[in-house]
């Protein structure tokens, strides 16, 4: 071999070394980015806003992030925006991470469970090199229905709501924009749904980390009359997203949390998700609400004497649960 040669050999081993070791640290800054999926309907949402503790949502107003030193998450803490928010507080875009910062799910929302989840995991990584991201596609008072993998299912569902018109305004947000605002009560041309905006979020999400697991609080309402059992519902959106994200069924943990226990109706549909799952047991968990406080009761909080928002130490304490028991499933 000529000196010419032997030198051109090297250069493109090294080449090759050189583009190994890049594959090989990419692979591994992927397996260190951990994703959660949350869903639900209000409390998942947000439900406190600016008076935090005292009033209901919190508009355009985002003070009260600043003023209870939730303006600094953790530096190894993000949320991929699940729709566009031009508008105050933060100028998010679709399918792009940002820094976690309340509101996670969409601008005019509060803090959540999700914020205390996430923030919990993230402080308990951080010494490992690990990033957290959570995904957050919510809408208030809907039933499990909402949620649908099947797109003629959702379209059944939200056109049935004729009533509740906020269901229609903030499910806009996860369909196509040439949807009339809000979801008309009729029928309407969408490719645009929430469960598949939450996937294909989520399939985004894995080009960059690992989807680790999935968070629900949908407890209060249910799911719609004649479209089968509370639990098998849940089970047939668990089934359905790790079939579209290629997740392993029974090594990707399911938590849902109980109601405000002031507010029992529909717990025991919570406390039945785990039966469903028994062909895949440690699976799915309910989190519990014991001893956690509801929202102070008030002229907007009248829901025929029923409280069904935490309040921000419920919140906090019921974030923090979540965020333990997925601590000690996959870290531990």
């Amino acid at each position: 071999m000529s000196k010419k040669q032997f030198y051109a050999s090297l250069a493109l081993a090294m080449g090759i070394a050189t583009a190994l070791g890049g594959c090989a640290g990419a692979e591994k800054q992927k397996e260190n980015f951990h994703i959660y999926l949350a869903f639900g309907q209000s409390n998942m949402v947000g439900y406190l806003g600016p008076n935090i503790g005292k009033d209901g949502n919190s508009g355009a107003d985002t003070t009260w992030v600043g003023e209870n030193g939730y303006d600094a998450p953790p530096a190894n803490f993000v949320v991929m925006a699940a729709a566009n928010d031009d508008n105050l507080p933060y100028g998010r875009k679709k399918g792009q991470w940002h820094p976690a910062v309340p509101p996670l799910n969409r601008a005019g929302n509060g803090i959540s469970p999700a914020d205390f989840f996430g923030r919990t995991i993230a402080e308990a990584v951080a010494d490992k090199g690990i990033k957290v991201g959570v995904i957050v596609v919510a809408v208030d008072g809907v039933q499990i229905n909402m949620f649908s993998p099947d797109l003629d299912d959702f379209k059944n569902y939200i056109t049935s709501r004729s009533e509740q018109v906020w269901e229609r305004q903030q499910g806009h947000a996860y369909v196509d924009a040439s949807v009339e605002f809000p979801i008309p009560d009729s029928d309407f041309v969408t490719m645009d749904y929430p469960y598949k905006r939450l996937v294909d979020l989520a399939k985004k999400a894995q080009q960059e980390g690992v989807i680790k697991g999935i968070i629900m609080h949908q407890g209060e309402s249910g799911v719609q009359d004649g479209t089968g059992s509370y639990n098998e519902y849940v089970r047939k959106i668990y089934n359905s997203l790790c079939k579209d994200l290629m997740l392993e069924a029974g090594k990707t943990p399911f938590l849902a949390g109980e109601p405000v226990r002031e507010d029992s109706l529909n717990i025991d549909a919570i406390r039945s998700i785990p039966e469903a799952f028994v062909d895949i047991p440690n699976t799915a968990f309910v989190i519990s609400s014991e001893g956690l406080t509801g929202w102070e009761p008030g002229s907007q909080e009248d829901w025929g004497n029923r409280r069904i928002h935490f309040s921000l130490a419920g919140y906090e304490e019921l974030g923090k649960r979540y965020g333990q028991k997925m601590l000690e499933l996959l870290y531990r």
